[in-house]
Formats: structure tokens, C-alpha cells, sequence
């Protein structure tokens, strides 16, 4: 073999770091980008909440005004700033599509985890409730609950957890049946640990991950969900600045005031494209896909 084969040392040294490069796990970009979008909405928010205008302000001298330098997304029909109501909506549906998404995660990964891991009764038991949960489409028991407690934060947030703890525990069972058989689980029990320390302390951790990918898309879905349902007028009632609210009633503008729907619509695309974005990546670094995970 000639010398003239063998690569210079700097070009095995780019190789090198190429080929440690595409050995990487990937994901981390995605999820930096993702973060990114969502650090900048939070800061925005921030500002907006204390330094603008407050969102319900009225101005009946400068009603329906474009975007300019003192009004950045214009105003509504009563003079109201559409960014200082977009920005304090974003708290509102953020925090709430979170809370939602939180408190379905901690009720379905119990009942999913224990139903798993004890089996028997509990698990046929817990089953039968999910699959009757997950019978009703998501918005009809949503609205359901609504109908029951009433329009407001209240009946949606109610409404909404009940809709979609049962997927977090299908999933949860799932992962369960397969941790449960597991050489540390055995050695767990063969070390006589008691059943909750088994399940809370060696079991739950390996649980979160295909749960921490799905929820990023839960969030979406439940940020629009309180989007759609304030726009229908069932869910926060006005004047509290909410997107959906705000795209309502800029709907009889649309041709002559456009930003009073289109610009709120924006800034909630652009919200559920960060969690999508963390959500990729997360699936990507974990070897998880989101469909396979929602599935």
C-alpha cells in the first residue's frame, strides 16, 4: 500500500471529528430551537404582562388602528391593545394547557403503573375505565364536563384532564408490563424492597420518558383545545384576553381589521411549534416517536 493512500493527519482528524459528530445522539438542536421559541414567548409575555398597557385598556379614540410603532399588533374595536392582549393570553393559555397536561400525567401514570404492576383484578379494572374514557371523543366529554360544572377555567380544566389522563395510563401499563419483567425489577424483589418503593423509586423513572415525549404534543392539543372552546364562548369568559376569545371577536373585522385575528393566530402557531419542537427532539434523543407513542 503507497503512502499517497494513507489521508493526511488533518484530514483524519476532520474524519474523526465527523464521524464522532454523526455518532451523536440527535435531537439536541431540535430541542434547543424548540426552547428557544419558548423562552422567547415567556420573556415577551413577560414584558407584556408588566411594562405594556394592561390588556383591558380601553382607547375608543384609536379604535381599529393598524400595526405602528405605538401599537405593535394594532387595535380592536374598542381601542384595546391587541399585543398587550395577546402577550397576557399567552400566561393564561400556557399555564393552563400545562396544568392540564401535568395533572393528567400524575392520575394516569399511577393508575397505569399500578395497574401493570399488580395485575389481576386492578388491572382488568383499571382497563375497563380507560377504554371507557378514551370511548368519548375528546372535545364531546369535554364539553360534556363543561355543560355539567359550567363555561369558565374551571369546567375546561376539569373536563379536558378527565379526557386525557387514560392515554398516559394506557401507555404507562404498557411500559409497566415490560419494566416489571426486567432483571432490576427482579433483583428489586429478590432484595425483599417493598411494592411501592419497587414501583415509585425503580420503576417510575423508566416510565417518564415515553411519557415526557408525548406530553409535548398533549400541551398543543390542549392549549388549542382552550383556544377553540373560548372561541365557541364556552371556555374563559371576557373580558379576560384569551387567543381564542381575541380571534373572535376580531372575526366581523377580518377584511378591514385583520390583525385582531390573524396576528393572535400567529403567536399561538408559533407556541405550538415549540413544544412540537421539544417533543421531536426529545423523541429523537430518546429513540421515541411521537406517533408511536400517541398510538
Amino acid at each position: 500500500m503507497s503512502t499517497s493512500a494513507i489521508p493526511p493527519t488533518s484530514q483524519r482528524a476532520g474524519l474523526g471529528r465527523r464521524v464522532l459528530r454523526a455518532n451523536r445522539k440527535p435531537g439536541g438542536r431540535t430541542i434547543a430551537f424548540g426552547l428557544g421559541i419558548l423562552g422567547f414567548v415567556v420573556i415577551a409575555s413577560a414584558v407584556g404582562h408588566f411594562v405594556l398597557a394592561h390588556p383591558n385598556a380601553q382607547d375608543l379614540n384609536n379604535t381599529l388602528a393598524g400595526p405602528s410603532g405605538s401599537h405593535l399588533f394594532g387595535t380592536d374595536d374598542l381601542g384595546r391593545d391587541v399585543l398587550s392582549r395577546t402577550l397576557a393570553a399567552t400566561w393564561l393559555d400556557v399555564s393552563v394547557g400545562v396544568g392540564i397536561t401535568a395533572c393528567a400525567i400524575v392520575i394516569g401514570l399511577a393508575v397505569g403503573a399500578l395497574a401493570g404492576y399488580l395485575g389481576g383484578w386492578v388491572d382488568r379494572l383499571a382497563m375497563w375505565l380507560v377504554d371507557a374514557v378514551i370511548a368519548f371523543p375528546y372535545l364531546v366529554f369535554v364539553l360534556a364536563v363543561i355543560t355539567i360544572v359550567g363555561p369558565g377555567i374551571l369546567g375546561l380544566f376539569i373536563g379536558a384532564v378527565g379526557a386525557t389522563w387514560a392515554f398516559y395510563a394506557r401507555l404507562s401499563r404498557a411500559e409497566m408490563l415490560v419494566l416489571r419483567e426486567k432483571a432490576f425489577i427482579q433483583a428489586a424483589h429478590t432484595l425483599g424492597y417493598s411494592r411501592r418503593r419497587v414501583i415509585f423509586r425503580h420503576a417510575l423513572p423508566n416510565l417518564i420518558r415515553p411519557i415526557a415525549v408525548y406530553s409535548m404534543s398533549d400541551i398543543v392539543q390542549n392549549i388549542l383545545a382552550i383556544a377553540a372552546l373560548s372561541f365557541l364562548g364556552l371556555g374563559v369568559p371576557p373580558p379576560t384576553p384569551e387567543w381564542g376569545a381575541i380571534i373572535q371577536e376580531g372575526q366581523p373585522y377580518l377584511l378591514t381589521a385583520w390583525w385582531i385575528s390573524a396576528l393572535p393566530g400567529v403567536v399561538t402557531v408559533i407556541v405550538g411549534l415549540g413544544f412540537v419542537l421539544v417533543g421531536d427532539g426529545l423523541g429523537e434523543k430518546l429513540g421515541i416517536r411521537q406517533d408511536a407513542v400517541g398510538s
